[in-house]
């Protein structure tokens, strides 16, 4: 089979053996997947938790069919579909964990079961509070932040407020149905925050992992509202108004990854009611061998959710 292998040279497709499941893993055939900037990473010859190096297999979010289960699998049988959140989506097969697959019904077509793993960050995100009636700040509309915003709006979210500096990401912004994008470039976003919101907003989901994010949230957010922080932060040590937090009675919350199995139960209601904009996120749609092609679009800013299909 062919897969997206690291090298000392960077990433390369090259032939690679097709892989039998462990006794607890089952082996998949690849259908589609989705680029994150964790597979840069890997990519790029750092590490991602226990993943990367030279031989590593790109690819963290992957969808397809069970080809194939170990001995010990009993929930999984050839021809079911699946999702899977593990190391290797970037080829024709794939072998996972069985407790990294999710059964995905056939009504979600492949581009989107490919990035259920990243969807899943964005519906914890949401989740974290209250949303319905709610006035809700998303601080970052990378596509995570966009699939938040989607989330926020489909279960009912009084009003849906973002924030971001590029021009792209604002149009993508706009094509999922939000009004109000504010780029710190063009406005004074706390005040125009507080003109359309005297009282604060009910909750911030900072998605950009900015320190001026950080701030913006802790000033913006009413007494007694929430700050729920999924982005990563370039410094890890950032300081903030302690005072403020404590005086306006703030909750704040660090997100990772995914409540198992609470968030995909949340997230596929919202997917089998088609209640989501997701579309206009998913700007190209490659052949996986394009891997550096789409590497560049990402890393210049170029692009929503990339997904690739094995076809």
């Amino acid at each position: 089979m062919k897969a997206a292998v690291v090298t000392e040279q960077g990433v390369q497709y090259k032939e690679a053996p097709k892989p039998s499941p462990k006794p607890n893993e089952i082996l998949i055939k690849v259908r589609a997947a989705s680029l994150n900037r964790a597979d840069l990473a890997v990519a790029s010859g750092h590490r991602h938790g226990t993943v990367g190096g030279p031989g590593t297999i790109v690819g963290l979010e992957c969808a397809g069919e069970v080809e194939a289960v170990g001995a010990e699998v009993k929930d999984f049988k050839p021809g079911d579909r699946v999702m899977s959140s593990a190391a290797g989506g970037f080829a024709e097969y794939a072998v996972i964990p069985k407790d990294n697959a999710r059964p995905t019904d056939t009504s979600i077509p492949r581009h989107i079961a490919a990035f259920q793993d990243a969807l899943g960050n964005a519906v914890h995100t949401a989740f974290d509070g209250p949303i319905k009636d709610q006035t809700i700040l998303i601080t970052g509309m990378g596509p995570i932040g966009l699939f938040a915003a989607s989330v926020c709006k489909a279960v009912g979210a009084a009003k849906v407020i973002a924030t971001e500096v590029s021009p792209y990401r604002i149009e993508l912004a706009h094509r999922i149905g939000l009004n109000v994008v504010l780029s710190p470039k063009e406005h004074d976003v706390a005040a125009e925050i507080k003109r359309l919101v005297p009282e604060g907003v009910d909750g911030t989901l900072e998605m950009s992992g900015h320190s001026s994010a950080l701030h913006l949230a802790i000033e913006c957010t009413r007494p007694g509202g929430r700050i729920s922080m999924l982005g990563l932060y370039s410094v890890p040590e950032q300081t903030i108004h302690m005072n403020a937090v404590i005086f306006k009675g703030l909750r704040m919350q660090g997100i990772v990854g995914r409540r198992l199995w609470e968030t995909w139960d949340q997230m596929h209601k919202l997917l089998e009611a088609d209640a989501l904009c997701l579309e206009p996120v998913v700007t190209h749609r490659m052949h996986y061998t394009e891997f550096q092609e789409a590497m560049e679009l990402m890393k210049n800013g170029e692009a929503g959710k990339i997904v690739f299909n094995f076809d």
